[in-house]
């Protein structure tokens, strides 16, 4: 269902009650993402045991797409094994910068709600893309500013 706005029931609900948005004391990695087109700046932290990731936190001034990506982000990647995240956040990537989904994979709701929302908004890529392009960074515990392109 569309909304008002003419975003997804899902994005609206994320851009409304945003999950884990806050700063993560415990994080053992973070990294910070800039969209300099809109002006998103994001941070991503993820507490890390092992291969897995046991927490995931953001914090943003951002649009509410950057907001409900980031959002949904960290819901779906908390609990996961880094590996099989890295696989996610690829995919993900890929397919929003390309606006289509994956060969034969459009089963995930959330990415259906992303990928409808760029498919209508081309503009708002970057947005979407921004918190997974940080966690990646994150992840490879890099200390520069990435830079969604």
């Amino acid at each position: 269902m569309v909304s008002a706005k003419g975003y997804d029931d899902l994005i609206m609900d994320h851009i409304r009650n945003a999950r884990n948005f806050h700063a993560l004391d415990d994080a053992t990695h973070s990294a910070n993402g800039s969209n300099l087109l809109c002006g998103d700046e994001l941070a991503v932290h993820a507490r890390i045991a092992g291969e897995l990731i046991e927490n995931v936190s953001f914090q943003c001034t951002c649009c509410g797409i950057s907001m409900a990506s980031a959002s949904m982000m960290a819901e779906s990647v908390k609990g996961k094994r880094i590996a099989e995240v890295r696989i996610r956040l690829a995919g993900i990537v890929a397919s929003l910068a390309a606006r289509a989904y994956p060969a034969g994979d459009d089963s995930d709701p959330m990415q259906h709600a992303l990928l409808k929302t760029v498919q209508e908004l081309p503009a708002r890529t970057r947005c979407a893309m921004l918190p997974w392009v940080t966690l990646e960074a994150a992840l490879d515990k890099r200390q520069d500013t990435v830079f969604v392109r």
